[in-house]
């Protein structure tokens, strides 16, 4: 059973993620949301039903490898699938395939249910969906399970040196 969330005021106490490290760096302004979470419960549906709120705000972070770049980090909302042929297209590969989820961590430094675009532990060629043009903040994972940040899709790109991408399927 999911539980309700709880927003966190700001707490001297509370342990800072890469990810929050990095928007605080750059003086970026953003909300942080915290909720309980179940190995279970994971999927950007969970984090939304837990938050209050709409799933095309909940935005979820897939690392992919393509053939010529390496990682490639595509970052979607959560009620929508990646296309894979689009990011391969957008990111100048051939072909790009989901990363293995045992390399997640040595790759980015972040696990399945907290990998957030922000603070990887290399910079990597990121590609937001355009979709994220519609919001004037959207949420991402903190880098951290149960954890998650409201910022402007605009500041996400500043901060990865990413770009909005046409790469969800369209049904």
């Amino acid at each position: 059973m999911i539980q309700k969330v709880k927003k966190v005021a700001k707490k001297k106490t509370q342990q800072k993620t890469n990810a929050m490290r990095m928007v605080e760096q750059h003086k970026v302004p953003y909300k942080e949301y915290e909720f309980a979470w179940s190995e279970d419960h994971l999927s950007a549906e969970s984090v939304a039903e837990s938050l209050g709120i709409e799933k095309g705000r909940i935005f979820k972070t897939l690392v992919t490898v393509g053939n010529k770049t390496g990682p490639v980090v595509a970052v979607i909302p959560g009620n929508q699938e990646l296309d894979l042929k689009k990011l391969a297209k957008a990111s100048g590969n051939k072909k790009v395939e989901m990363l293995h989820l045992k390399d997640l961590e040595a790759t980015t430094g972040y696990i399945r249910g907290g990998c957030s675009p922000i603070g990887m532990k290399k910079q990597f060629p990121t590609y937001l969906a355009e979709e994220a043009q519609q919001y004037s903040a959207i949420i991402v994972s903190a880098g951290k399970r149960g954890m998650q940040i409201e910022l402007a899709p605009e500041a996400i790109l500043s901060l990865t040196n990413g770009q909005f991408a046409e790469i969800t399927t369209k049904e």
